[in-house]
């Protein structure tokens, strides 16, 4: 980006930025770049000089689109052409992830690690036995692309594999994927040793997951969620965990997180309870992932300053002309955000 503007970076790495920093860096600048994690509100797309907005992720939920659209501001992501390079992408790194909650569980590796550090080493004591992998039952609700790549990782831990989604696949892709059918997620929440949400979030599926289905669980099973906060009710969930309910849960994501509120909150409860792995919205954090994703835009906003139509647009209805902003090129600021990892640029 520096070879078509000046580039000014968000330079705290330690926190996500704030959105009186977001509207202070975007009032200065033609383009902004904001990462995955932020949300860009109508207050940032309002800014004067803004042309062009390139963000992590190709959803509206990113951007104030109304916003946009009422500005003539483009909004571009990655280039969908274009190949996700070593690591699988962001479906794969999001799948290994979730595999690793179910191992930690499997195996008590926090637990090990805090006793351990405690200085409370005892070899082969009883203190910290795990449910182990072979031979228990993975549910997954929902067969996506993360869920996907999920399965060939579980199978060569000789795991079970229950799966439920809409269509059932034919006998022969269950057979090639090492997957057995339940009708209803109900079936799988009374039988699977880790229930792993993986749906898509809508209004059919907010709160999808409450007391009701926890209920149904095994004590003893563990609940990871790697897909979006308000799948689940979160507030019956804690009660779960702290009762016993289940024996445990891995969250990547959570109820309120951007674009839902600015900035995400992750409540003391869960913070505080030991029978819990919390990571912040981490599926995909790779350097490969993210890497690609993050290069990928950039060269959408370098195609944007120069006057063409980037392959990555998600807003086209924005176009007058076939020509956008081409009197800009090499002249006024992008502006990436970083939201607390350090990007090169």
């Amino acid at each position: 980006m520096r070879e078509v503007a000046e580039v000014n970076v968000f330079p705290h790495t330690n926190r996500m930025i704030t959105l009186d920093e977001m509207i202070a860096g975007a009032t200065g600048a033609d383009y902004l770049f904001a990462l995955h994690s932020n949300f860009v509100p109508a207050d940032v797309v309002n800014t004067p000089r803004l042309k062009g907005i390139g963000v992590m992720g190709g959803h509206a939920a990113r951007v104030d689109f109304d916003a946009a659209l009422a500005r003539k501001v483009a909004v571009v992501s990655r280039d969908p052409a274009e190949p996700m390079t070593g690591g699988g992408g962001v479906g794969q790194a999001t799948a290994d992830l979730t595999v690793s909650m179910i191992l930690a569980f499997a195996y008590r590796l926090i637990d090990a690690d805090k006793h351990t550090r405690a200085g409370t080493f005892q070899q082969q004591s009883m203190a910290l036995m795990g449910v182990g992998c072979a031979g228990k039952t993975v549910g997954l609700l929902g067969l996506g692309r993360v869920a996907r790549h999920m399965a060939a990782r579980l199978r060569a831990f000789d795991m079970r594999i229950l799966y439920t989604k809409r269509t059932r696949l034919s006998l022969d892709e269950e057979e090639k994927l090492g997957l057995e059918w339940a009708a209803a997620k109900d079936d799988i929440l009374r039988r699977a040793d880790f229930v792993c949400v993986e749906v898509d979030y809508n209004g059919s599926t907010h709160k999808w997951l409450g007391a009701r289905e926890f209920a149904l669980m095994k004590s003893t099973a563990y609940l990871i969620n790697t897909a979006r906060g308000r799948l689940l009710d979160e507030g019956e969930l804690i009660k779960a965990l702290e009762s016993g309910t289940i024996a445990g849960a891995g969250l990547d994501v959570y109820w309120n997180e951007p674009p839902v509120v600015y900035q995400a909150e992750v409540p003391e409860e869960l913070r505080w309870l030991p029978n819990v792995i919390l990571t912040p919205h981490n599926g995909g954090a790779t350097y490969d992932a993210r890497g690609d994703m993050c290069s990928s835009v950039a060269r959408s906003l370098v195609s944007l300053i120069k006057g063409e139509r980037p392959a990555g647009l998600l807003n086209p209805e924005i176009y007058s002309e076939p020509v956008l902003y081409p009197e800009n090129y090499g002249r006024g600021p992008i502006l990436p955000l970083s939201m607390g990892g350090t990007i090169a640029y």
